[in-house]
């Protein structure tokens, strides 16, 4: 079955796009030889390790799935890099940071005030964070359309019917900085952006398997009991949607809407 523990052993390879997005909030946060960061859901740790690489403070990694940290933790451990598990509904750190960098997490948080709450209070006065994530309910049109191929396909379309999002999206800019705003931070900028890639069909179903199918292949995002042959025959029916969404060049074309917030801590 499809969850972060199972997916963190091929994470590194295949996280492609999230390693990509993260490179936009380097640049926003310009992180200094004397910041302490706090990498949050920082999977493997690739994100952490650059971190260390920008500075002299403080480094701490934490992510709710045991596999990723301890893929993190032999990866980078020895780096003087703390990495422990944990949620953002739970961090419990009071001004311990002075910056959060936060990749590709936003949309699983449970609880988002709540979370972006609790980084206010990780942080220190004039403290930044800098996040970004998947948004609007059409993140990806193409993993969507590969996905409703479950409802037409009579080996998933019954379970694939109680299938539950566990994902936050909003379709603003505006949505996501109130969030902030409302664990009182003081917006500096907030936007949705399109990402456009031309990939193999083989390619997709790598970026697909590196996030979404912990979602859409968990049983625990359905309200019935998934039978056992429901995550290969689903992995099938996508693979094959994927095929059939490329062009004559043999490319599909994809489209991610990304949402990019930086905030501060007055």
């Amino acid at each position: 079955m499809s969850n972060f523990t199972d997916i963190s052993r091929e994470y590194q390879r295949k996280a492609a796009l999230q390693k990509s997005a993260a490179q936009q909030l380097f640049e926003m946060l310009k992180i200094g030889r004397a910041d302490d960061v706090l990498d949050l859901g920082c999977g493997t740790g690739d994100q952490s390790h650059a971190i260390r690489m920008l500075t002299d403070g403080k480094v701490t990694g934490i992510d709710p799935s045991r596999g990723m940290v301890e893929q993190a933790r032999a990866a980078y451990g020895s780096e003087g890099i703390s990495f422990r598990v944990g949620a953002a509904e739970e961090l419990d750190a009071g001004g311990e940071f002075s910056v959060i960098f936060c990749n590709s997490a936003f949309q699983w948080f449970r609880d988002p005030v709540r979370a972006v709450s609790n980084c206010g209070r990780a942080l220190r006065s004039g403290g930044r964070m800098a996040m970004q994530a998947p948004a609007t309910r059409a993140y990806c049109p193409s993993f969507i359309h590969a996905t409703e191929a479950l409802l037409r396909d009579a080996r998933t379309q019954g379970t694939f019917r109680h299938f539950r999002s566990p994902w936050v999206f909003f379709d603003t800019a505006e949505e996501y900085a109130a969030v902030f705003e409302r664990a009182g931070f003081s917006v500096l900028s907030s936007e949705i952006v399109e990402v456009t890639l031309e990939c193999a069909p083989e390619k997709v179903f790598e970026m697909f398997e590196s996030g979404a199918a912990a979602g859409y292949l968990n049983p625990d995002c359905y309200d019935t009991e998934v039978p056992p042959d429901f995550v290969e025959a689903a992995r099938a029916i996508i693979a094959g949607d994927f095929h059939a969404q490329a062009t004559a060049s043999g490319q599909v074309t994809l489209t991610f809407s990304r949402i990019y917030v930086l905030a501060k801590k007055p």
